[in-house]
């Protein structure tokens, strides 16, 4: 809502060929307490005036000399992009009213004068004008924000997929049916799945090598929706070895909690494992050492 002080300092201009209509407007005007009055009896001038001044309500005659208020008006549209002319009319042809409100007047007033309208079409025009700017100026403000806000969302991504591939030996992301939609490194050959192309691919499509057993947890964790951190699997390579990859995964879901797919990262980390083994294998030796000195 507006203050009744952020009315009375709306910016009016007085267009009107007679200076007698001016003085009796203007002090209407200030009795009333508005603080930001201008006048002219120059209909030639007011399209510069408002260009230059941006005037918040035109109270401007119909009937003058030389450029009449129909005139105006048109010059004034090609000023007022948004098609919102803040003109109230003054006329004493009734009618010329409903030809002044389709050329873009947004009220009328008729001569001769009755004040106490005046005052009330002016108060109203004025608060819809400036609740209008009010608007407009809220939704620059809100699309500046969001465009900032987009570009940080799009730097904290770009950043959290640099530590993702910094940290992780691949990245992935399927959609609701399976199907891998983004994809950071090696991931068909780690998971083993055999791919014409991404768009083709699925987590079904899984080539030998796994271990049957663990290949269906993952899969049930997958079609439960389940989260799951650090699933270690093992695959055998065709040269006989065991090679050890460790995954975590979590759905996806949309502000409508509706679920559209999986994420993911994943190591290889065999060479982890086996120097975990073999310090078991050495543990292991020294125990039994200790035991046959025993």
């Amino acid at each position: 809502m507006l203050e009744a002080s952020e009315i009375l300092k709306g910016r009016i201009l007085i267009v009107d060929d007679q200076e007698d209509n001016i003085m009796l407007l203007e002090q209407m005007l200030q009795n009333a307490g508005y603080q930001n009055i201008t006048t002219t009896t120059d209909p030639s001038a007011v399209c510069a005036m408002h260009q230059a001044h941006r005037y918040d309500l035109i109270l401007l005659d119909l009937q003058m000399p030389d450029m009449d208020g129909f005139q105006v008006m048109d010059g004034l549209q090609k000023i007022e992009t948004t098609g919102y002319l803040p003109v109230l009319v003054i006329t004493a042809q009734p009618a010329h009213k409903l030809r002044a409100l389709q050329a873009g007047a947004k009220d009328f007033v008729s001569k001769p004068f009755d004040l106490v309208e005046v005052q009330m079409r002016i108060h109203n025009m004025l608060e819809v004008r400036l609740l209008h700017q009010k608007l407009d100026n809220y939704n620059k403000v809100l699309e500046q924000t969001v465009e900032e806000r987009t570009a940080e969302l799009r730097a904290s991504e770009a950043r959290f997929r640099s530590f993702t591939e910094l940290s992780t030996d691949w990245y992935w992301e399927q959609d609701e049916f399976g199907k891998f939609t983004k994809v950071s490194g090696p991931v068909f050959e780690m998971l083993g799945i055999k791919v014409g192309d991404m768009s083709g691919a699925s987590s079904d499509a899984v080539a030998g090598g796994w271990d049957a057993i663990e290949h269906a947890q993952l899969k049930a964790n997958i079609a439960g929706r389940i989260p799951f951190l650090d699933f270690l699997y093992t695959r055998n390579n065709l040269d006989g070895t065991l090679e050890y990859l460790q995954v975590s995964g979590e759905p996806m879901f949309d502000s409508g909690c509706r679920f559209i797919g999986y994420r993911g990262v994943g190591l290889n980390v065999t060479e982890r494992m086996r120097d975990e083994a073999e310090k078991m294998r050495l543990r292991n030796g020294m125990n039994e050492a200790d035991k046959n000195v025993d």
